[in-house]
């Protein structure tokens, strides 16, 4: 790939990227609703809560809204770490006790808008300088029987080396869902889910560009391990930002139907062969990304939960209507 490309391709990423201040203001974001959760006076400080941020904040793939009015999406999850199993707790039971303190968080900071309630977490909008949108998913650990099905899993069908796949497992959490059948009930069956796992597995396909790293450390003068991801910037990073503002901008009039970021993020991954160049990783990425969709469901595998299907909407009829599929074809195009 010429210079030039990388030219433009870096002008685009300058445009469009997030400062480190952003971030840094994601960061106390989440470490204030942590601190909240482990005051004295807390219904959660028993339970060891842990709150991390995940999704594009989390990986370092956060780009500017393309419309200024739009707020900052800020994905979290709130983990009770001790003394809440699937044998004591409902799903409501869980989701309501962290609840409960968001909504004491967002009357003593101040926070207008009410405290909502979605499917899988609850959402809290900040209207200060830097809008966020921001939604906590409260969780447990997963079981430990949970966790060696997803290490086998991660093993056999995502090819993981038995170490990361281990750790990646490790991670693994039951969220809830109040869309479940049991959600109201004790019930052995939570859905589950692992963004800091998906976190793990993200920075081995980044740990790929070693020459870019050797480089980029050299610049910093500081080791890439004790670096948050969003100061790596490599050009994995890079090129999924530029898919996500390309994808953003085409389906700016119906953002319902255009092609979700974590298939994007997990597809460019995927493809991924360590390149140092943006613009030669990006070629690759674009050429590729297609093989690896599956024509069996699932067709695009979570690589840290191989039998949850990231594109399960693309033949759902009740999705239909949003041409999930077709959408997603005619983008890469």
């Amino acid at each position: 790939m010429s210079d030039s490309a990388n030219k433009v391709l870096k002008k685009i990423l300058e445009d469009i990227e997030l400062s480190d201040g952003a971030y840094e203001r994601a960061t106390e974001r989440y470490e204030s609703i942590g601190n909240w959760l482990h005051r004295e006076e807390s219904s959660c400080v028993v339970h060891e809560p842990h709150v991390f941020p995940s999704g594009s904040f989390r990986l370092g793939l956060a780009n500017k809204p393309v419309d200024d009015k739009d707020a900052y999406d800020l994905d979290m999850t709130c983990e009770l770490k001790q003394g809440i199993s699937k044998e004591t707790y409902p799903q409501e039971k869980l989701k309501s006790l962290v609840g409960k303190e968001l909504e004491l968080y967002r009357k003593a900071k101040g926070i207008q808008k009410p405290l909502d309630e979605k499917r899988r977490c609850w959402t809290l909008e900040y209207s200060d300088h830097l809008n966020f949108h921001m939604d906590i998913v409260p969780c447990i650990p997963a079981s430990t029987t949970r966790q060696t099905q997803l290490r086998d899993s991660m093993v056999i069908s995502s090819r993981l080396d038995k170490d990361l796949a281990g750790t990646v497992a490790s991670l693994a959490v039951s969220i809830t869902d109040n869309e479940e059948p049991g959600y109201t009930v004790i019930s052995n069956h939570w859905p589950v889910s692992n963004p800091e796992g998906f976190a793990k597995w993200f920075e081995s396909r980044m740990r790929l560009a070693t020459m870019f790293l050797d480089e980029r450390m050299a610049v910093l003068k500081a080791n890439i391990d004790d670096l948050p991801h969003y100061r790596w910037k490599t050009p994995l990073q890079q090129a999924i930002q530029i898919l996500k503002q390309h994808r953003d901008v085409m389906f700016s009039n119906n953002p319902d139907t255009k092609p979700i970021s974590v298939i994007l993020t997990t597809l460019a991954s995927r493809v991924y062969q360590g390149e140092s160049d943006l613009a030669a990783a990006l070629q690759r990425i674009l050429n590729d990304m297609d093989q690896y969709v599956r024509r069996d469901a699932p067709r695009v595998p979570n690589p840290v939960n191989p039998e949850e299907d990231f594109a399960d909407k693309w033949g759902s009829p009740k999705y239909a209507h949003l041409k999930r599929e077709e959408n997603f074809i005619r983008w890469l195009t």
